[in-house]
């Protein structure tokens, strides 16, 4: 099994930034692959940021130039920095590890985007 702990979340206004973490633990393989999605209500779980085991990042284009997604301890805990951050980046932030063919979610964290 893996964990994954997130935090970082909170109430930004439009322009500002925030940094989100998640933390991985439990049965971990270097090959495994993590990121970020969010879901506001009534929508779909969408892709917001991956890093590969071998390190490269994919974006979202709703979010490309804005957010930066990195990792540090082998790969096992990963960041997003939110820069340039709209409205329409509100919702909750889950972070994923996808391990062959299982996938992990972590209990998501809230981003509020608003004056």
């Amino acid at each position: 099994q893996v964990q994954l702990v997130e935090s970082g979340g909170g109430l930004v206004q439009p322009g500002g930034s925030l940094r989100l973490s998640c933390a991985a633990s439990g049965n971990l393989f270097s090959a495994d692959t993590m990121g970020w999605y969010r879901q506001v209500p009534g929508k779909q779980r969408e892709l917001v940021a991956i890093v590969t085991p071998f390190r490269t990042t994919h974006y979202a284009d709703s979010v490309k130039g804005r957010f930066t997604v990195s990792g540090e301890n082998a790969g096992n805990t990963i960041y997003l920095q939110m820069d340039s951050l709209k409205p329409e980046d509100t919702g909750v932030y889950y972070c994923n590890r996808v391990q062959g063919s299982r996938n992990f979610w972590g209990q998501g964290t809230q981003v509020t985007v608003s004056s």
